[in-house]
């Protein structure tokens, strides 16, 4: 069960997050969350939204590179130590993390988080032995 992510390559300078916020909210389409990672010529923005696919074309059409990456989203107790205890099932099982971020939902008291991981299906098995709850795409996109 895996969610779609949508990342959009961005030039550094003033004006594109603009440029991708307005396009999203004219085919009303809703962030549940986002990273948005920079270096000295260019960003990744990644996005989770309510609708990929919408997404995905509206920013295509404004102009954007887009790609969509498949993700892992995982509820977590919002407390210390619960991603440490996500971390370590996935380590455990010899399973890279590309990258992660978290972010704190609607789902009672607790948070998400997002792991790129190289053997997704495997991840998903690991943690769902352990009891974590793998949110499907559209779990995650009525956050």
């Amino acid at each position: 069960m895996t969610a779609v992510q949508i990342s959009v390559f961005l030039e550094n300078k003033s004006g594109r997050l603009l440029e991708v916020t307005q396009a999203l909210a004219k085919a009303n389409v809703n962030i549940r969350a986002l990273s948005l990672a920079e270096t000295i010529d260019y960003g990744v923005l990644r996005l989770i939204v309510n609708q990929p696919k919408e997404a995905k074309q509206a920013l295509t059409g404004a102009g954007f590179i887009v790609t969509e990456t498949e993700v892992i989203a995982v509820e977590m107790p919002d407390r210390p130590g619960a991603l440490a205890e996500l971390v370590e099932t996935v380590t455990r099982r010899g399973l890279n993390i590309e990258y992660c971020y978290a972010f704190v939902g609607k789902r009672g008291d607790n948070a998400v988080v997002i792991f790129r991981i190289d053997d997704a299906q495997a991840a998903i098995a690991a943690l769902q032995e352990r009891g974590a709850h793998v949110l499907s795409g559209a779990e995650l996109g009525n956050l």
